[in-house]
């Protein structure tokens, strides 16, 4: 980071930072040294090679120093002071990394840069031998299309080889060797190729020896974990191995495969120089006599998979013959032989395992093992901490058969069992007793060959195989998993098989049996996304012969593969050296393997093939490592925080100089400790670096103060959790389930803490390695991370404090505490012995709150290194006083449990049980009888307790339990007279308690307010660290939200009521939910339901619920509302007192379903009466008409599909009295009727010819009648006289206009306030529209989506009431109440608009379907009219200046001057007007907005009733447009002057020919063709009018001179016109702008016009083609 953009303090401290000291390995008594000739910059990260080494500094440049060979100037060969390299200068590189001769740079955009020596293509460049300046290597990823580059985060460098972890956490690799872990045996690799082995899974970080490579990976989810084959595809043998044992199965998933990763069967043929199998390589060895030249073979050929051991002196045993001595620790025979197991069958495996159980090691006191007994799932196991190897000494001559049993298949298998599974198989007693031998720290050497550094190679190669053999047993004893159970990730997992160890054998062992208790960390993702993660595995490949590898073998690895005894050991740093590998833990542990030879692996002299427990120093933990070629270098944590440096491996030997010699143990480096803070340490062949800093201010010091302790922290926890927790959990009888839960619930708090203190712990450790930026530290960046862990642990430990846990558990624990005294006082840091084991106890699970403390106090010290004005400063003061507030707040909490713990123990016995509960805590009580009930008895008992959650009423024994979420409480004033009186309000109850002083009432009442607070916050539990929730209110609001179960409202008895409240009522949205299944949820006023809500009852018979959407008053459905019935009807309309009434649809059955119909009308309690219309769909019956008490009652139409029309009365639902009925051809009864469709009585019978009957008729029509009567054949005269007659009576019988839907008028009546037509208040009206459109608006503001931008506008414009008061009407204001009506009747959340949409629903209803009927052409425009009038009655209402109809409006500006009119000797119609201005009529006022909603059913109704004669007018029409023009014009008598000369098409004049078809008037043809795309009638006679002065504008422009029209010469002109426009439907048009045109047109021009355009339809009818 620039240092500008430091703060001064840690500018002047960062010139003291990353000081560079080196010193020569091998030696104790160093001397570490300065770098010769390197200047002041800070350097972040050194790498060391053989004989060189690369520096990265702070500003991103890198340095190179020692001997550097690929240099191209011989000065630069050797320089005395390190080098820039310039290639670099300017890319700011970000991390370096060096080989044995070769090293690496990553920039901060990913590139990657290798220089030095690339004989094996490590700098991947090909066909050089040495590159001498950093090179950009190019990383792509070929699976990606097109091809991507890949980003790098680290690298690592071997001897011949080079890994890169990219950003997406996948390995490439290049270079040479097995240790690639790609599948190829082309060599060198010079592009960088992906290691797929470890695709897709998540790698932290690489590391690389000589020829070996290691990776931190980490664990798949639980999820995540594929399904593993039944065997090993290699080596063919099971992958998990079952034994039956008694009464139970021990399951083993152990197996390590020997061979590594073999190449597949197709590679293997590819390359001749391979075996074909390395399974049938290895059995042609066993069987073969002449083994030598094998071995040779497979030695040539790369694969050393047996080269390290000695396969000739493997001997088939003979399981009978064995010693008794022999011990074999595994259940399952594995053989080099591939599928040939050792053991012919279980039951031999058997005998064998008895056999060898039956004689323990006790005679054998040298043997030692340290062991620790740890819980695993089903029971106790014994778990090795240190392995030492279990040597037999001497080796007897009747031990030979034994070793070389367990030679043979140790060392060609690499057998590992896991003792957490295999202890089962021997009598579990005897195990007890083989490991109850007295532990021997060293273990006895004898028997060990001792190789020299002086020795040849082959020397340590026969100790690396003596160790395989003979050391093997323990090696496969020693699984190094001290917690069997703790965060293991498991590679395989067997359902139901959750038992290793029987109950029965564990008995035999006199064992406690024991709870199965699995303590894992509850990871929580963002803790790992943030920190590093402690899930990790550990991965090796590459060359296994000095047992780097840790698989338990001497083998090489083509592809990595899993060290699988690291699982669960939290692994946080790898380090690779020549020949050995170093582990890292959270536990500030490192466990090592390999090469032993100068005793680099710090634990003793002998190689080993598993990770061990390196013993560095016993008293601190380790917290960086790093490995050279033959020694390695631990950094320690001390006690005064300065790091301290240990050193192990080789050491020159002062006195002979030939000669070398190991450190037995790790050595301090005394002299690098006064060099000051070492924050990393490098190791190289014979070169050591640190990078030290100077403590200025204390900063660095403080930093290191928080690393180690924070590490030292997690250590502790870690010990809690193994050693009292765990075994805590697996007692048996911990009491009621509630306990075990809530110490579950502790111990998981506990783990998830544990955990996360862990992953800061190694987060410090990085930092420090870093630039050590204060505002990079996690407990400032992720402060909320450990707030809330530490607050949820708290939560967890005060519940079980305050439920009794501690005194619950010391009975059954009181042995377990006893024997662990000593563990439990130096754990919980309490040394007074007086005190007893619970509080120890006690104590020790409240220790992680002093942990917070501890994090104040160091970020304060730190804040001090900084100026007080610099963000740093401000930030580490604002985390200190966060994370003291935290543990003041946590504090507490605990005293609050302790108190809370205290009351319950004076408190009566069974009103504890049901009171008591983990997060109830007690504020204040009043046993004191400070508090006591208002007009109580004198010998009643008032107990009140206020917890945090409730106020208890306690009486003698019983007591009731208010909610402090739904309590009220206020001060009674001294009026009322109680002078220390509280009012407490709740849903159900209301009562005053009476306090003995002022005083208490204040406490009281404060008490009450701020517990009432605190539970409708919900912030009990956690710290006011956040914003603004310091501040305490006053009081609680009034209104607030809460959730409630009624216990005494009969009506709401068990309901459960989620929502609003005010002052002890719901009101406001919320939710209640009924016991039987029913539910309301929606708005509620003092305590009923009221407003828009959503109601559901279910219907137990047809298992379906009946569901209501609308609006409610006074807990009863009252409005507009949808009810869907469960038997499939639905209603939409008025409710009123939860019954049906007003206006509403029901649609009954679906259009499937056996009788599916609907109904639109009114309704009066719950029952259809008055108009409606009812749409029977199965008998394709239509009934319009009047009902009463749900039946058809009055008069009524009734039309079929059939075409039947039936008017007349109804009774009982039949046709009964007078009724006209007619057929589709014209046949007409008119008489009496006695049933639906029945003649009986009286009638007349009129024939479609005239012909009728007169009589009594007597049966169904359309299934034969009876006549008694007489039969009229009158002449032609009188049928034209008689036949109109009958039709002229239809509608007489029918519901006049006026009649129908007046409940949806009255409705609209009452929205505006009128309790009946036009009586009421205007302003009030305007009231009710803003208030209905504001609630709507408000309603639908949740879901935004229902209303587009334009509708809301037009909502707000509408929210504005219009002012039209005072002066004289004018146009303008006409115009406006125009525009604010098509506005209103635009949206249904207006009165207007949702009456006219109602209006548009019920005229489609009636006149659709079977409505469409043509005898109710009249019908449907009388209705139109009747609309007409009674919504202008509503507008003249709402705007009282509105004139009435027909009044005239004067023009306030004059007409402009008279235009000639188009016939002769007429001036202007509207000179006519006695007054010139604008005429108000209802139809010109509302048409424009009522019918274009209502054309298609009303346009259908006249295009059916003038079907007839329309039919011949378009034959005419079809006829006579076959004609040419001057053809037509000459035919319809067109004057000629008349007829067009020239025409203009395209701006060109061309002759008109007799040829010429559509041309002539075109421009008038096109404009009457526009009638058709119009709606009102005004609109349709403008466009006559303009067809007009289309024409007049042709003859102008063909005669050159002004002239008069006269209809003579007007008519076939304008026939012309009609005749070539083509309209199909003339006829319908001309009838309804006949039936709804205003009256006062009639008479002026355009009613002239119009009268001429239905001239020429008749016209047309009787034209005849001459």
């Amino acid at each position: 980071m620039d240092s500008q953009e430091r703060s001064s303090a840690e500018a002047e401290g960062a010139k003291e930072r990353g000081l560079v000291h080196v010193w020569q390995a091998g030696f104790c008594s160093i001397n570490p040294e300065r770098l010769p000739g390197w200047g002041g910059k800070t350097v972040l990260q050194a790498a060391l090679g053989v004989s060189h080494g690369v520096l990265l500094t702070e500003g991103g440049e890198v340095y190179s120093f020692g001997n550097l060979p690929w240099r191209t100037e011989p000065g630069e060969i050797c320089p005395r002071s390190p080098l820039l390299e310039n290639a670099l200068v300017g890319q700011h590189v970000i991390t370096v990394a060096t080989g044995s001769f070769h090293s690496g740079a990553v920039t901060e955009n990913g590139m990657v840069y290798m220089w030095g020596q690339n004989s094996a293509g490590q700098c991947a460049v090909a066909n050089q031998h040495y590159v001498p300046e950093p090179t950009p290597i190019s990383i792509s990823d070929s699976e990606t299309s097109p091809l991507l580059s890949v980003r790098i985060l680290q690298l690592a460098c071997g001897e011949e080889h080079t890994l890169a972890l990219s950003i997406s956490r996948e390995i490439w690799a290049w270079g040479t060797g097995c240790q690639l872990g790609l599948i190829t045996t082309t060599f060198p690799v010079t592009k960088p190729q992906k290691v797929e082995h470890l695709a897709g899974r998540v790698v932290l970080q690489v590391a690389c020896g000589n020829s070996h490579s290691l990776a931190l990976v980490q664990c798949l989810p639980s999820q995540d974990v594929k399904p593993v084959p039944e065997r090993c595809n290699h080596c063919s043998q099971l992958l998990i191995t079952m034994t039956d044992k008694e009464d139970h199965v021990i399951i083993s998933d152990s197996h390590c495969c020997p061979l590594g990763v073999a190449l597949s069967d197709a590679q293997a043929e590819s390359h001749d120089t391979i075996t074909p199998s390395t399974g049938e390589s290895l059995e042609s060895k066993h069987l073969s006599e002449s083994q030598g030249e094998e071995k040779k073979t497979l030695r040539e050929n790369g694969l050393s998979v047996a080269s390290e051991v000695d396969v000739e002196n493997i001997q088939p045993v003979n399981v009978e013959t064995t010693h008794p001595e022999q011990e074999i620790t595994g259940t399952t025979g594995i053989s080099i032989l591939g599928n040939v197991p050792l053991f012919p069958d279980n039951h031999v495996e058997k005998e064998c395992l008895q056999k060898l159980s039956d004689d323990p090691l006790q005679g054998h006191p040298e043997t030692s093992v340290d062991v620790e007994v740890a819980q695993v799932p089903g029971g106790f196991v014994p778990l090795i901490e240190e392995p030492n190897p279990i040597l037999l000494s001497p080796p007897t001559t009747s031990t030979s058969a034994l070793n070389s049993f367990v030679v043979s298949c140790a060392s060609a298998v690499g057998v590992r069992v896991a003792a957490t599974c295999e202890a089962g198989a021997l009598s579990l007693k005897k195990v007890m007793n083989f490991y109850s031998v007295a532990p021997c720290e060293g273990g006895l050497q004898s028997g060990h060959v001792s190789a020299g550094p002086e020795g040849p190679k082959d020397g340590r190669e026969d100790q690396v195989k003596l160790e395989s053999m003979q050391g093997k047993k323990s090696s496969s004893l020693v699984d190094v998993r001290e917690e069997g159970s703790e965060g293991v990730s498991r590679r395989l997992s067997l359902p139901g098989l959750l038992s290793q160890v029987s109950p029965r054998l564990l008995r035999k062992a006199a064992r406690a049996k024991t709870r199965t208790v699995v303590l894992t960390p509850t990871y929580s993702g963002e803790a790992d996304a943030l920190l590093p993660s402690l899930r990790t595995e550990v991965w090796t490949w590459g060359k296994g012969k000095e047992g780097q590898l840790g698989h338990g073998d001497v083998l090489p690895r083509l592809q990595p593969l899993c060290v699988k005894c690291l699982d669960g050991k939290e692994v946080i740093q790898l380090a690779a050296g020549g020949h050995h590998s170093l582990a890292l833990t959270a536990k500030s542990q490192v466990y090592s393997w390999g090469s032993n030879t100068f005793g680099q692996l710090g634990h003793s002299d002998s190689p080993t093939t598993v990770p061990r427990l390196a013993k560095v120093c016993n008293e601190n933990g380790i917290w960086s490592i790093a490995a050279g070629q033959d020694y390695s270098l631990f950094l320690v944590d001390t006690d005064d925080f300065q790091p301290g440096l240990y050193y192990s491996g080789r050491q020159e030997s002062v006195e002979s100089d030939n000669l070398s010699s190991c450190t037995k143990t790790a050595t301090l480096l005394v002299s690098c400790s006064k060099l000051g803070y070492i924050s990393s340490v490098t190791a190289g062949k014979d070169s050591c670096l640190a990078l030290v800093d100077k403590n200025i201010m204390g900063y660095i010091a403080s930093l290191h103060e928080l690393a180690t302790t924070e590490r030292r922290f997690y250590s502790k926890l870690s010990d809690i959790k193994s050693q009292i927790l765990r075994p805590l959990l697996g007692l048996e009888n911990l009491g009621t389930t509630t306990t075990v839960q809530l110490l579950q619930e502790v111990a998981s708090r506990f783990s998830k803490l544990c955990y996360l203190i862990g992953q800061h712990g190694a987060s410090l450790s990085s930092f420090l390695h870093g630039s050590k930026e204060a505002r990079s530290l996690a407990i400032l960046k992720h402060a909320s991370l450990f707030l809330d862990s530490y607050t949820e642990y708290c939560t967890s430990i005060t519940n079980f404090v305050v439920m009794g846990g501690f005194q619950l558990l010391a009975k059954p624990a009181i042995d377990f505490l006893n024997k662990n005294q000593e563990l439990l006082q130096d754990l919980s840091e309490v040394n007074d012995e007086n005190v007893q084991l619970m509080e120890v106890l006690n104590t020790l699970f409240f220790l992680p709150i002093r942990r917070l403390h501890n994090y104040a106090r160091v970020l304060l010290k730190l804040a001090t290194c900084f100026e007080v004005t610099s963000p740093e400063y401000q930030k580490l003061q604002d985390s200190s006083s966060c994370y003291e507030t935290l543990a003041l707040h946590l504090g507490r909490k605990r005293k609050e449990a302790e108190y809370t713990l205290g009351f319950w123990k004076t408190f009566p016995g069974k009103m504890t049980d049901s009171l008591r509960k983990p997060e109830r805590r007690l504020i204040c009580e009043s046993s004191n009888r400070a508090l006591s009930l208002q007009h109580a008895g004198r010998f009643s008992v008032n107990w009140f307790i206020l917890f945090n959650d409730s106020l208890v009423h306690a009486q003698f024994s019983t007591h009731h339990i208010f909610p402090l979420s739904t309590l009220w409480v206020e001060p009674i004033s001294e009026e009322v007279g109680s002078v220390n009186g509280l009012k407490i309000t709740t849903p159900e109850e209301q009562f005053i308690l009476v306090s003995s002083t002022p005083q208490e009432k204040t406490k009281w009442l404060r008490a009450i307010s701020q517990a009432v607070d605190q539970a409708l916050r919900g912030m009990s539990d956690f710290p006011p660290y956040a914003s603004g929730s310091s501040v305490q209110r006053q009081e609680p609001p009034i209104s607030r939200s809460a959730r409630y179960t009624f216990y005494k409202d009969p009506r709401l008895k068990d309901a459960v009521y989620d929502g609003r409240w005010l002052s002890g009522k719901p009101h406001g949205r919320g939710t209640l939910k009924w016991t039987d299944g029913k539910m309301y949820n929606g708005m509620f006023r003092n305590g009923l339901e009221d407003g828009y809500g959503e109601y559901k009852v279910p219907n137990k018979v047809l298992n379906k619920d009946d569901h209501y959407v609308g609006y409610w008053k006074e807990g009863k459905m009252c409005g507009q509302g949808i009810y869907s019935y469960a038997n499939g009807e639905v209603y939409e309309g008025c409710f009123h007192d939860n019954m049906r009434h007003g206006h509403g649809l029901l649609r009954s059955g679906k259009l499937t379903s056996s009788s599916p119909s609907m109904f639109i009308g009114q309704w009066v309690m719950d029952k259809k009466s008055g108009y409606g219309v009812f749409d029977d769909i199965t008998r394709g019956e239509k009934y319009m008409g009047m009902w009463h008490d749900d039946m058809c009652q009055g008069n009524g139409v009734v039309v079929t599909q059939f075409g039947l029309y039936y008017e007349g009365t109804f009774n009982f639902n039949k046709m009964m009295g007078t009724g006209i009925l007619l057929s589709e051809d014209d046949t007409v009864y008119e008489g009496e009727f006695s049933d639906d469709w029945t003649l009986n009585g009286k009638g007349t019978l009129t024939m479609p010819n005239g012909d009728y009957i007169e009589g009594l008729f007597n049966g169904e029509w359309g299934s034969g009648i009876k006549i008694t009567g007489t039969y009229f054949k009158p002449s032609l005269y009188e049928s034209e006289k008689d036949r109109p007659k009958v039709l002229r009576k239809l509608g007489n019988l029918a519901v006049p206009a006026d009649e129908k839907w007046k409940a949806v008028f009255e409705e609209c009546w009452h929205q505006l306030g009128c309790e009946s037509p036009g009586q009421g208040e205007v302003w009030k009206a305007w009231d009710n529209i803003a208030v209905a459109l504001t609630t709507h608006r408000r309603q639908h503001r949740d879901s935004p989506e229902i209303l587009s931008r334009s509708h809301t506008q037009t909502l707000e414009s509408l929210e504005f009431i219009p002012q039209h008061v005072g002066g004289a009407f004018t146009v303008e204001k006409y115009d406006e109440i125009k525009k604010y009506l098509i506005k209103a009747c635009d949206t249904p959340l207006h009165p207007l608009g949702r009456l006219i949409e109602t209006l548009v629903a019920v005229y489609r209803m009636t006149y659709v379907g079977v409505g469409a009927n043509r005898r109710l052409l009249q019908e449907a425009v009388k209705e139109i009219q009747s609309y007409l009038k009674r919504i202008f009655q509503l507008v003249r209402f709402l705007f009282p200046d509105l004139p009435e109809e027909g009044s005239t409006i004067p023009l306030s500006v004059p007409l402009p001057q008279e235009r000639k009119s188009f016939c002769t000797g007429k001036s202007d119609s509207r000179s006519e007007s006695p007054e010139p201005g604008y005429v108000v009529t209802s139809s010109g006022l509302l048409l424009p907005v009522l019918l274009p909603r209502l054309y298609p059913p009303l346009f259908m109704l006249y295009a059916l009733e003038n079907d007839r004669e329309e039919d011949i007018y378009w034959e005419c029409v079809l006829r006579l447009n076959k004609q040419p023009d001057t053809a037509l014009l000459s035919f319809l008598g067109v004057q000629r002057k008349f007829w067009p000369v020239t025409l203009s098409v395209f701006g060109d004049n061309k002759k008109v020919l007799p040829t010429t078809k559509d041309a002539c008037f075109a421009s008038a043809v096109e404009c009457l063709q526009q009638i058709s795309t119009t709606f009102t009638p005004s609109d349709k006679l403008k466009v006559i009018q303009q067809t007009f002065e289309e024409i007049s504008q042709n003859v102008l422009a063909t005669l050159q001179e002004d002239f008069l029209w006269s209809m003579d010469d007007l008519f076939p002109v304008f026939l012309y016109v009609v005749l070539r426009a083509r309209i199909r439907n003339l006829g319908s048009e001309v009838h309804l702008i006949e039936d709804l045109m205003d009256p006062y047109l009639q008479h002026g021009e355009q009613g002239i016009m119009f009268t001429t355009l239905k001239a020429c339809y008749y016209q047309i009818q009787r034209e005849k083609l001459n």
